[in-house]
């Protein structure tokens, strides 16, 4: 199945996170991502409500957690280990399974070095996933800049070594750090054993050190159509895999419905 949605609450939307789900479905789309990147702004109670009339509806939940992370930094490990972890608890209560994060930057540190760090924070927070049962995982986010840990191969490892960690693959990302290229095909031939995978798509705007801005699908830069190509070419529209599209252009809606559009036209 492919699941398509915002990131945040729809602009359409007068009203709060309850409203904004429903006005998701109302449009046709099947999913959305809460945007806790610069603040976690639900309480648990809230979060339940949320959780319910989510599932209600069909609409698959997720978090995107704060932007102020940065696992490579021994001076900010602690604080940032606590903001992913109030993103987790309510996400628990949310039913939002994938708790995303952009892991850190490799300042100083080697890419070897800025691996061990992300892995070991990684190892910690989920001690403390497991230890209060909280049904979430880690979803580390390929990144955009060349200066940030994160690319698609030091992602999967990540997610090989540390159980409870998945790959949120972020189309546009790869596609601005690798200088305007993509290999659809090969993308998703690394992620082909999870049953589901969490991606996000828009177009962007970048420079040679990555990614600058997020720019609406219709800059083709990358190619949306080419994706849901690929998609269908390995069965992600059927029963036995799951993938979730998350919209981050500047249209969150009308780019959400865009792609479906797509992804409809090439199943005809």
């Amino acid at each position: 199945m492919i699941y398509i949605g915002t990131a945040g609450i729809p602009s359409i939307t007068e009203g709060d996170t309850l409203q904004g789900i429903q006005d998701v479905k109302k449009i046709g789309l099947d999913a959305m991502e809460l945007e806790f990147v610069r603040n976690v702004y639900l309480k648990k109670d809230s979060a339940i409500e949320v959780g319910k009339i989510a599932k209600n509806l069909g609409i698959k939940l997720s978090i995107h957690a704060s932007y102020f992370v940065n696992l490579c930094n021994p001076e900010k490990v602690e604080d940032s280990k606590k903001r992913i972890l109030s993103s987790c608890e309510i996400g628990h209560y949310a039913r939002a399974k994938y708790i995303v994060f952009h892991p850190g930057y490799y300042g100083k540190l080697s890419k070897e070095e800025a691996y061990e760090f992300v892995k070991k924070g990684c190892e910690e927070l989920m001690e403390e996933i497991n230890k209060n049962k909280w049904d979430v995982f880690l979803g580390l986010e390929t990144t955009g800049k060349k200066s940030q840990f994160g690319t698609l191969d030091e992602i999967l490892k990540i997610c090989d070594e540390v159980k409870g960690c998945r790959p949120v693959i972020d189309f546009a990302h790869i596609f601005a750090r690798q200088g305007g290229e993509i290999n659809y095909s090969e993308v998703l031939e690394k992620v082909k054993k999870f049953k589901e995978i969490h991606t996000h798509f828009s177009g962007i705007e970048f420079t040679d050190k990555g990614e600058k801005r997020h720019l609406a699908i219709s800059t083709n830069q990358p190619d949306f159509k080419e994706l849901g190509k690929e998609l269908l070419n390995k069965d992600f529209g059927g029963k036995d895999k799951n993938i979730i599209i998350i919209c981050e252009s500047p249209l969150i809606e009308q780019d959400s419905l865009r792609m479906k559009k797509i992804i409809g036209d090439l199943e005809k």
